[in-house]
């Protein structure tokens, strides 16, 4: 069983797995958490590679500890695809009102929080090896929403990177992404910040500042 003293230590383990293979390879970071930043930045840095992240909001099924799906910057709702498509319907039905004001405030807090960054450019990940990162997955439903949120782009290839994942995600992974570098992958997982020692997570407007300015760098 792995524990890790910090996200940044996780990311150069993580880091060295990757830097001989794609150190000359045109990659692209995507951060798919505050947490995921701390992650990522250990592996962009190694690669010498652009760092961004990805905008995500969760939607819950009000009650149940369920994620119904996630709101990206770009505005697209996807549903949980753990969900069957007739439970999906049912709780669009039952919670229609509920769900179209959690979109509508999911949202605009995406977009108070970008601010002047904007959304992703397309461009900085088109005909990249795009690696996803995580800092913890539990559910599927982030991916979902990355996974849509790239399906409009050519990236050269898809890798999904995470210090520690849940056995149900990690096996539905393998169909969608080219390469997986987990480094624990857990039965019963009991929550991201278990498996830190140190949860020193910046708030989520540092975060975005910070990727920003390095975006800004980049262009």
């Amino acid at each position: 069983m792995m524990y890790f003293q910090s996200r940044a230590l996780a990311g150069q383990m993580i880091a060295e797995e990757l830097v001989q293979k794609y150190r000359y390879e045109n990659c692209a970071v995507v951060a798919l958490s505050d947490g995921a930043v701390q992650v990522g930045e250990q592996i962009a840095s190694s690669l010498h590679c652009i760092l961004t992240m990805l905008l995500i909001e969760s939607i819950e099924i009000p009650g149940e500890g369920m994620t119904l799906g996630s709101m990206s910057q770009t505005g697209t709702f996807t549903y949980n695809s753990s969900m069957s498509e007739s439970e999906a319907d049912l709780y669009s039905n039952e919670l229609h009102g509920y769900l179209e004001d959690a979109k509508r405030t999911a949202f605009s807090k995406i977009n108070r929080l970008l601010g002047d960054g904007g959304v992703i450019d397309h461009d900085m990940l088109r005909e990249h090896t795009v690696i996803l990162v995580s800092d913890g997955l539990d559910s599927i439903s982030v991916l979902d929403v990355a996974l849509e949120f790239l399906k409009p782009i050519h990236v050269q290839r898809l890798i999904v990177v995470a210090p520690v994942a849940d056995v149900t995600v990690v096996d539905k992974l393998h169909m969608y992404a080219d390469e997986l570098h987990i480094l624990d992958v857990k039965a019963n997982y009991m929550g991201t910040d278990h498996y830190y020692d140190q949860n020193d997570i910046p708030t989520h407007e540092e975060t975005i500042a910070k990727i920003n300015q390095i975006v800004l760098n980049w262009r």
